[in-house]
């Protein structure tokens, strides 16, 4: 049984850079082996409709700027499985879910970044999914636990994102009052993962400390993975941490593993 993992994607770096939560990640892969595929919840992929990529093979989209060259020239193209993708879309569709698939789209850096250090091989078949930042928190978590049975056929379920998420944030990055309080808001994450209190989790805008700070309203994007990879390990209702680290002080690096 493969568990399901929110995993925190950051800087886009992290795809060239060496560092310990590089390093982690690479770790992380050996650890987990070779799935039969991966499907990733990527907070770079909005829709308001359920979107599923089917095709055949990847390649990686620079959603991005500014960056040094050598970024742009990483070169990921795992294979995709639409087979599976059709699979999986049809058991969302048989809890009333609407999805469309996407033959062509390219791997957003919320993907590849990522899995270009689980599975540096670029030997995995890879199924991206969109977000919905707009639906309740239940609702994401139901799209997740329709894929969960997945997961006992070798599917690797991830969520990717970042628990804190505002850029707005960085000007402070020197403030030990703004640390103070990005940590809070992740302690309390955590213990309400580790208790799977899904009614805390689920109004955390309320229920958590300095929310509005750690998830701006309109800039949720990068914490709902979370609910969809929380959601595809209901059966078992179980969280681990396996990484917890600050970038730039203000900005969160965590891992946690489902199930």
């Amino acid at each position: 049984m493969m568990p399901s993992l929110f995993v925190a994607h950051g800087s886009p770096m992290i795809a060239i850079e060496d560092t310990a939560y590089a390093d982690f990640l690479g770790e992380l892969g050996t650890r987990i082996g070779r799935p039969r595929a991966v499907v990733v919840f990527s907070a770079h992929w909005e829709s308001a409709r359920q979107m599923l990529s089917t095709a055949a093979r990847h390649a990686p989209m620079y959603d991005f700027g500014g960056f040094p060259e050598a970024l742009y020239q990483v070169r990921y193209t795992p294979p995709g499985d639409p087979d599976l993708g059709q699979k999986l879309a049809a058991s969302l569709q048989e809890l009333g879910v609407s999805v469309e698939q996407d033959r062509h789209r390219a791997l957003d850096h919320g993907v590849w970044t990522v899995l270009c250090r689980l599975f540096p091989k670029a030997d995995v078949a890879v199924i991206a999914m969109s977000v919905n930042a707009k639906l309740d928190p239940k609702e994401q978590y139901r799209i997740g636990a329709a894929l969960g049975p997945w997961r006992s056929q070798d599917v690797l379920i991830i969520g990717s994102g970042v628990t804190v998420h505002n850029f707005e944030l960085l000007r402070q990055s020197q403030d030990a009052q703004v640390k103070e309080r990005v940590l809070a808001f992740e302690d309390w994450l955590e213990d309400a993962l580790k208790r799977w209190d899904l009614n805390a989790l689920f109004h955390y805008e309320t229920a958590a400390p300095h929310a509005a700070m750690a998830v701006p309203r309109l800039a949720n994007e990068h914490f709902v993975p979370l609910f969809y990879a929380m959601g595809a390990a209901e059966d078992q209702g179980k969280t681990t941490t396996l990484y917890r680290d600050l970038q730039w002080n203000v900005m969160t690096n965590s891992v946690y593993q489902f199930g």
